[in-house]
């Protein structure tokens, strides 16, 4: 089998009316990406976020002995969006498999501690290696704000304490929280997808018993009137901003906290906002524009 890619470039408002044009003409599945490569977290609860640019593509499969007319579904598509910048592919079943796996490589974080693709050979077996899966939701330890929360994590005494992981994406910081020797982590994110990627990663890395994931509302109802010694939450700044008070509610007097997902121009308002419950003693920066601050509740 082969398959056909057809990328179109649209603008952030044509997005919706490309891909019901492309599924309308036999797309066994849409994709959107970036396409002037911008920045792009977690949405807060309700929004669906999307670049200013956006390149959608629709994959058409071709069977054995069956031909595709990619001339007349063009031309068709040029009807539609005349101004859209297209581009097509054949794809053959080897290539398409291995074009997105291709992509990740086994990051190191630590001087013995690894994120692993989970299928590659880790390249230090006896270091820390975190398997993951990158493909099941946000979180792969590429980003500079997963980094650098990682990066922390490697740093921070973890043995025998109850960590929290709030917005735990893939479950990439969960993960490697019990892997270096957390007792319990409880782990929360407001995506039912999210949810069901923390737990596979986590029993792929033979730690499930050491995690509790849920929804928001599940988590809290679990959780307390328990406080956690670590608290690490790599979101945005609006919504680190507005979970303060509920972060020092949750926390021990002294525990250790990490704050990631935050730009530039975003610190010292978080730094601001966090005064009032903890000590944050130490910003750290990477690729510029990302910060993570971190501390100790008062």
């Amino acid at each position: 089998m082969k398959w056909l890619q057809i990328h179109i470039t649209v603008d952030q408002a044509q997005v919706e009316y490309t891909e019901t044009l492309l599924s309308s003409l036999g797309a066994v599945s849409v994709t959107l990406d970036d396409a002037e490569n911008q920045d792009l977290l977690e949405p807060l609860p309700g929004e669906t976020p999307l670049w200013n640019k956006v390149i959608v593509t629709g994959i058409y499969a071709q069977e054995e002995g069956e031909s595709l007319d990619v001339e007349a579904l063009e031309t068709f598509i040029k009807t539609q969006l005349p101004d859209a910048p297209l581009q097509s592919e054949f794809l053959e079943d080897q290539v398409w498999e291995r074009t997105w796996m291709d992509y990740y490589e086994p990051i190191q974080i630590g001087e013995k501690f690894w994120i692993v693709p989970e299928w590659l050979t880790p390249p230090d077996p006896e270091a820390v290696n975190l398997k993951l899966d990158p493909g099941l939701a946000f979180g792969t330890g590429n980003h500079a704000s997963t980094f650098l929360c990682l990066q922390w994590l490697g740093k921070t005494e973890l043995k025998d304490k109850i960590v929290i992981d709030y917005g735990c994406g893939s479950g990439i910081l969960a993960v490697a929280a019990l892997l270096l020797g957390a007792k319990k982590v409880y782990a929360t994110d407001i995506d039912p997808q999210a949810v069901l990627a923390t737990k596979q990663n986590a029993e792929l890395n033979g730690v499930l018993d050491g995690l509790y994931v849920d929804l928001p509302e599940a988590f809290e109802q679990h959780f307390k009137p328990q406080q956690a010694d670590v608290l690490v939450a790599n979101i945005l700044a609006g919504p680190l901003m507005s979970l303060v008070e509920e972060f020092a509610e949750l926390t021990k007097p002294q525990a250790e906290f990490a704050l990631a997902g935050i730009i530039e121009e975003q610190v010292e308002d978080v730094s601001k906002t966090y005064q009032a419950f903890f000590d944050v003693t130490d910003r750290a920066q990477r690729e510029e524009t990302w910060y993570r601050l971190s501390g100790k509740r008062h």
